[in-house]
């Protein structure tokens, strides 16, 4: 009885080392030659000062595009400094008439910030399908929280631009409408979940590029 009250300490002490290991170490800079894994990618050796600096959102994207907008990422596997520190980064650039669809990033909530022109955004939520919008300015901020349904367009007369950060290295993106019409996801199979005809699917399948 003594030997089984004991386990719990024991095991308690030997998993201690390990985590103070884990708070201590400052950073882990990924190296991207190996695969990414559910605990982010290995640490590299031979780490500099531009492991931790990225000039990628420095340029507009270009949003001459079917839906005029584009999304420049500052993810692990653009900037690997960011690995296991749970942020990452992106830019938004968004042409008058523009939009991003509703779309979802699985890991991670994200917050953003308008530096240019005019955005309507809004996100639902997944418990009462509540509606949440508003109408963004230069200086605005918004949070959309992680893995719900969210959009953002241009309402404006110019363009818009936005900085945006996401609680996780690589918060992925999952867009509604590319899921359900560009790929080969049968027709029969959409009209039925989508309540859609047949006519409005494959029309839409013909603009994304999807087949079946």
């Amino acid at each position: 009885m003594a030997n089984a009250m004991l386990l719990p300490v024991l095991v308690s002490f030997l998993v201690l080392p390990f985590s103070a290991m884990a708070l201590t170490q400052d950073f882990c800079v990924a190296d991207l030659s190996c695969s990414d894994t559910p605990a982010g990618y290995p640490c590299k050796t031979g780490v500099g000062a531009g492991d931790f600096y990225y000039h990628g959102l420095a340029a507009a994207g270009n949003t001459s595009n079917l839906i005029k907008a584009a999304v420049t990422p500052a993810f692990v596997g653009q900037f690997p400094g960011v690995n296991g520190l749970g942020i990452s980064a992106a830019r938004l650039d968004i042409a008058v008439g523009g939009v991003v669809p509703m779309h979802t990033h699985p890991a991670a909530s994200e917050l953003l910030f308008v530096t240019e022109g005019t955005i309507l955004a809004g996100f639902i939520s997944s418990s009462s399908n509540t509606v949440y919008t508003k109408t963004l300015y230069k200086g605005d901020i918004m949070v959309f929280p992680q893995g719900l349904l969210h959009y953002q367009y241009n309402g404006g007369s110019s363009s818009a631009v936005a900085l945006v950060a996401f609680s996780g290295p690589n918060p992925g993106l999952q867009i509604t409408d590319y899921a359900l019409f560009a790929n080969n996801l049968p027709s029969a199979v959409v009209e039925k979940v989508t309540f859609l005809d047949d006519a409005q699917v494959k029309k839409l399948k013909s603009v994304l590029g999807g087949s079946g």
